[in-house]
């Protein structure tokens, strides 16, 4: 919601105006979103007694039931549009579709779409509504880890243009957002391991505490889906409940005073300086998730290189990277993919690079007076030292796959659904397996490579923190218990 605020005075040769706009938007936690003991979501479409919803096929072949049932017991009649995006469909072409259907649904002008699923999804229907009549609102539930902690917190929506990410795009805020992590009970390990790294991103950069949760329980945080799955201890479900509270409350601290992007120095683009790179080029994609890890990685590198991070702290990055079964090199990483990231972020960031570094760890600073060769020097130094980390540094299902809508017909999109579903509802096969071969992970699921006490986490130092954070009572957040609103 906005309230622009303006005033014209008359100059020598013409006027001059000038305008303040006060942007607000909400977010509320909740459980089960869609559960009909929860209202919230069906008061603000009491209005107007119907809803267009835009979601991907993946969450409407999951949770249609739901959705259909929840509204029609407030009396509310839905249409869905349903959608496949990859990134590599995050395109002009879905973004018309979208555009159509508002059209033919005839969406009033202040009437809200409801937008369901992932960031790509959210990116490319935020985008339509801000184009359709210059600004249509819309309601954002993510429910994805990477969309939940990271893209739902922003106002960017965008759609790609050639091999550009983001390159057609708008800023444009939700009326509200519900953060509703129960969607990770039925979401694919390998999109657990994506959104994982978005919080090392952050934590590394910004919140020093929950890095230390990461890196106490990283594996087990994976394997239960951050305490969502059945049977996850009590401790588990508390770390996971602070790390994504505090994340998100962290990223929009940092994101609120700079919502459009006018101060180009931002904490939260460490890992997004070549990973575009990775996610465009490849015929088969990485996931945005292993593109940034490989990013930060050997930023990270660099840094140590400069002295601005420790060998320890270094170590400690990479090995976390490691155990979540994130990628830290891959080798399409080569010197002319670093000159050409290099060029077009630079582009981007107004001809500066503005690398941003954890310095120290929990903590960040940015880059600008780098060299062509100091960059390639230190990627020959990254890539030495990635060969001797398990998998030689390589990611665990690091490509885009069915999970990761846009790239398979919806009889292969369910079968990847379906996965995910039976280990929410009865059972599944342990991640790693793929047609029976095990890549990366032991039989179990578990990482391989890593020792038990690499995997437990045992080091006294980082485990007291950890524990002392968890000790902390609960507070609420602008004093609201469940959730956040964010004012500029």
């Amino acid at each position: 919601m906005s309230d622009l605020q303006a005033n014209v005075r008359e100059t020598k040769n013409g006027f001059h105006v000038e305008g303040y706009e006060k942007i607000e938007y909400d977010f509320t936690f909740v459980d089960g979103v869609f559960e009909i003991g929860n209202p919230n979501l069906a008061d603000l479409y009491r209005k107007w007694g119907r809803v267009l919803a835009v979601t991907d096929k993946n969450v409407y072949g999951m949770y249609s039931l739901r959705m259909e049932n929840y509204f029609n017991h407030y009396g509310l009649k839905l249409k869905v549009h349903q959608t496949s995006i990859g990134e590599k469909a995050k395109t002009i072409d879905t973004f018309l579709e979208i555009v159509d259907t508002m059209t033919d649904f005839g969406i009033i002008r202040k009437e809200p779409v409801l937008v369901v699923g992932g960031g790509l999804v959210t990116d490319v229907a935020g985008f339509a509504c801000s184009a359709y009549r210059r600004a249509t609102p819309f309601i954002r539930i993510p429910t994805t880890l990477v969309n939940l902690i990271d893209a739902s917190v922003s106002i960017k929506v965008a759609v790609n243009r050639g091999m550009y990410k983001n390159r057609l795009g708008a800023y444009h805020a939700p009326l509200h957002t519900f953060l509703d992590f129960s969607f990770l009970r039925t979401l694919p390990i390998a999109q657990v391991r994506n959104g994982f790294s978005e919080l090392i991103k952050l934590s590394s950069c910004a919140h020093l505490e929950v890095f230390d949760l990461l890196d106490k329980f990283c594996e087990q945080l994976i394997e239960t889906r951050f305490g969502r799955a059945d049977g996850s201890s009590t401790e588990i479900r508390r770390a996971a409940d602070i790390i994504n509270r505090e994340s998100i409350y962290e990223m929009l601290k940092l994101e609120a005073p700079n919502l459009h992007e006018i101060r180009l120095d931002r904490v939260i683009a460490y890992g997004h300086t070549w990973s575009p790179m990775h996610e465009l080029i490849p015929e088969t994609p990485l996931r945005h998730g292993h593109a940034i890890s490989i990013d930060m990685a050997y930023s990270a590198t660099l840094a140590r290189q400069r002295g601005l991070l420790s060998d320890k702290e270094h170590g400690r990055l990479l090995d976390l990277f490691s155990r979540a079964g994130l990628a830290i090199d891959h080798p399409q990483f080569d010197d002319k993919v670093m000159e050409s990231g290099t060029a077009a972020i630079m582009k981007t960031r107004d001809g500066l690079l503005r690398l941003a570094v954890p310095n120290p760890l929990g903590s960040c600073s940015f880059i600008n007076d780098v060299s062509s060769k100091e960059l390639k020097d230190a990627l020959m130094i990254h890539k030495e030292l990635a060969k001797t980390y398990p998998r030689q540094g390589a990611g665990i299902e690091s490509y885009v796959d069915s999970s990761d809508t846009g790239y398979t017909d919806l009889e292969a999109e369910n079968l990847g659904v379906e996965n995910a579903a039976r280990d929410a509802g009865v059972s599944r096969k342990p991640q790693g397996v793929v047609n029976g071969m095990v890549h990366g992970c032991d039989s179990a699921g578990r990482v391989k490579g890593h020792t038990t006490s690499n995997l437990l986490g045992v080091r006294a130092d980082i485990d007291d923190r950890a524990n002392q954070y968890l000790e902390m009572p609960d507070t609420s957040v602008n004093g609201a218990p469940n959730g956040i609103k964010a004012q500029a």
